[in-house]
């Protein structure tokens, strides 16, 4: 939100579902998960974010927090329950495959728990899950966080510089002019 130069829509969708999710299953060895949470810990520090909190499981399953998500994009809450979740999990150092931190973060944005519950299990939250995922996937997505601009999709937290230059209709490195 600090780096686009305008709003832009937040769309839950299934990371574990896009053709990049091999980067979302578990650890192929304990070195190589402690120097993605070494690199994750850095870029927090250099964005002056509080440090990370690890929840254990990580990765855990998302789904729930996810259909809650979609949910929350129904009746206007999408980033406040976003920021909430990404708080319980990385700053509370929280599952969220826990329905209670799933709530906590919901109860963060003023949504009802029991509203949220029902909600998440409705069969059209879940079918617009799937279909925001399956677009997603269709225009290239392969990580989350992306941006799609006018055909190009920029993955991942450190492209968001490059998506702001295109939204103001800037040079972007790797685009033709």
């Amino acid at each position: 939100m600090h780096v686009l130069p305008g709003p832009a829509e937040w769309q839950p969708v299934l990371a574990r579902e896009l053709p990049g999710r091999a980067s979302f299953t578990r650890f192929d060895s304990a070195a190589l998960e402690q120097v993605f949470r070494e690199q994750m810990s850095a870029r927090a520090a250099a964005l002056e974010l509080q440090p990370l909190r690890w929840p254990e499981p990580f990765p855990f399953d998302s789904s729930l927090a996810m259909r809650v998500a979609t949910y929350a994009k129904s009746i206007g809450r999408t980033v406040p329950f976003a920021q909430a979740a990404f708080r319980q999990a990385f700053a509370g150092g929280h599952d969220l495959q826990d329905t209670n931190y799933v709530l906590i973060a919901a109860a963060a944005c003023e949504m009802h728990p029991t509203a949220v519950l029902r909600g998440a299990e409705t069969r059209s939250v879940a079918r617009a899950l799937a279909a925001a995922t399956a677009v997603a996937s269709s225009i290239g997505v392969v990580e989350v966080p992306a941006v799609a601009i006018e055909g190009r999709v920029f993955h991942g937290e450190g492209s968001l510089e490059a998506a702001a230059a295109q939204m103001l209709g800037e040079r972007v490195p790797g685009r033709a002019s």
